[in-house]
C-alpha cells in the first residue's frame, strides 16, 4: 500500500477525468442558476417542491421509500441477518468480540450523525449559500436523480479508494475490512470519523438544501439496498452466471452496480488466488466507476476468506473511535506506534524470513 510514483500519476489522471464527469451537471446547473438570480430565466415561478415535477408513479412509492429511509433499513438488517444465521451463512465467526463492533457501528450513528448533518444543513449551507435554497425545485425528477447519483457515489467511490491507496488514511477505513466474514452488518461496521467526514454526505446534503430533496430520497434508499446486498453473505448474484439465457443481464449488471461477488472479492484476505482484490473493486453503488478507472476486477467467483491477515482483534473502542481511543494490542496498527499498514509489515517479515 506504499504509495510510489506509478500511483501518484495513475490517481492524478483518474482525478482529472472525474473532474470532467463532475463538471457536465454542475456547469449545466450553473448555467441556470445564473439566469435564475438576473431574472431572465422561465423558471422564475417554480414549484415550491421537486415533487411537483416527479413522475405519478413515484406518489405510490415514496411512503415506502419514506420509511425505508427511517426505519426500514433497521428492519431489512435484522431479517436479512436472521436468514443469514439460519443458513449458518457467518460459520460461527461471529465472537463477542466482532459482535459489539457490528452493533456499535450500526446503532451509534444513528444516534450521533443527525446533530452534525442537522447542523451543516441548518447553519453552515445558509451561511455558505445565502438566499439558494430551494432554487433547483424546478428540476425534473429524473434529471436531480441522475445528478445526485453521480456526485454522490463518484465522490464516495474517491474517498474510498484513497483510504486504500494512501496509507495516511488506511487505519481510518480499516474497521471495514477487519471482520473475516461478509454479512449484513459489514455495510455499516465504520469508524465514526470516517464516517463523520464521509464527504458524499454533505455533498449530498447540499444538494437537498438547494431543492433537489425528492429525487435525493430515491437515491439514498436505492444505494442502501444496493451496499446492503453488495455486502451479504447471501450471493443473490449466482443464478445470473449459472443460467445461459440470463448471462448478458449478468454482464451488465455487474458492471453498472456492485453485487455481491464483485464486492466481496474487495473484501477478501487475499489477492493471490486470482479473485480477492482488496486494492480495487471500489465502487459502492455503482461499479461502473471502477470500469472507467481500470480498478475493478470481474470473476463471478467467490474469495475463500474475508478480512485481514493482520487482524489483532482490536478493542471495539479503537475500532469505532480510533485515533481518539487506541488499541492495547501490540503490533496492531491502531495501537500507539503501531504500525501504518500491516500487510507491508507481515510482507517484510515474510522476506525476512525466506531470506
Amino acid at each position: 500500500m506504499a504509495l510510489d510514483n506509478t500511483l501518484l500519476k495513475k490517481i492524478s489522471k483518474d482525478l482529472g477525468i472525474s473532474l470532467i464527469i463532475y463538471l457536465l451537471p454542475i456547469l449545466a446547473l450553473a448555467l441556470v442558476a445564473y439566469f435564475h438570480f438576473t431574472g431572465e430565466t422561465p423558471w422564475l415561478n417554480a414549484p415550491k417542491t421537486q415533487s411537483a415535477n416527479a413522475p405519478h408513479f413515484l406518489k405510490f412509492i415514496e411512503p415506502s421509500f419514506q420509511n425505508l429511509s427511517k426505519w426500514g433499513f433497521y428492519v431489512i438488517t435484522i431479517l436479512l441477518g436472521i436468514v443469514e444465521f439460519a443458513f449458518g451463512l457467518y460459520d460461527n465467526k461471529w465472537t463477542k468480540s466482532k459482535r459489539k463492533i457490528d452493533i456499535v457501528c450500526l446503532v451509534a450513528p444513528k444516534l450521533l450523525l443527525p446533530p452534525v448533518t442537522g447542523w451543516f444543513t441548518l447553519t453552515v449551507l445558509p451561511y455558505l449559500l445565502p438566499h439558494s435554497a430551494n432554487i433547483f425545485t424546478w428540476v425534473p425528477f429524473w434529471g436531480g436523480f441522475f445528478l445526485i447519483a453521480i456526485a454522490d457515489d463518484l465522490t464516495q467511490y474517491w474517498y474510498h479508494r484513497l483510504h486504500h491507496q494512501l496509507p495516511l488514511l488506511w487505519r481510518f477505513h480499516r474497521t471495514h475490512h477487519s471482520a473475516p466474514y461478509m454479512g449484513m452488518a459489514m455495510a455499516s461496521r465504520q469508524n465514526f470519523i470516517y464516517t463523520v467526514f464521509f464527504s458524499q454526505i454533505y455533498l449530498t446534503a447540499t444538494l437537498v438544501y438547494l431543492g433537489l430533496g425528492y429525487s435525493a430520497l430515491f437515491v439514498v434508499v436505492l444505494k442502501s439496498l444496493i451496499t446492503l446486498a453488495a455486502h451479504s453473505s447471501i450471493a443473490w448474484d449466482k443464478p445470473f452466471y449459472k443460467y445461459k439465457a440470463l448471462q448478458p443481464f449478468a454482464w451488465v449488471l455487474e458492471r453498472l452496480i456492485s453485487t455481491p461477488a464483485t464486492h466481496h472479492a474487495h473484501h477478501a484476505d487475499t489477492t493471490d488466488d486470482g479473485i480477492g482484490h482488496y486494492k480495487g473493486n471500489f465502487g459502492n453503488m455503482f461499479f461502473i466507476w471502477d470500469v472507467i478507472f481500470k480498478t475493478g476486477i470481474i470473476t463471478r467467483q467467490f474469495p475463500a476468506g474475508y478480512g485481514l491477515k493482520h487482524y489483532k482483534q482490536e478493542e471495539w473502542y479503537a475500532q469505532f473511535l480510533w485515533p481518539i481511543f487506541k488499541s492495547k494490542k501490540e503490533g496492531s496498527e491502531l495501537a500507539k506506534d503501531g504500525p501504518v499498514v500491516g500487510d507491508e509489515v507481515e510482507e517484510y517479515e515474510e522476506e525476512l524470513r525466506l531470506a
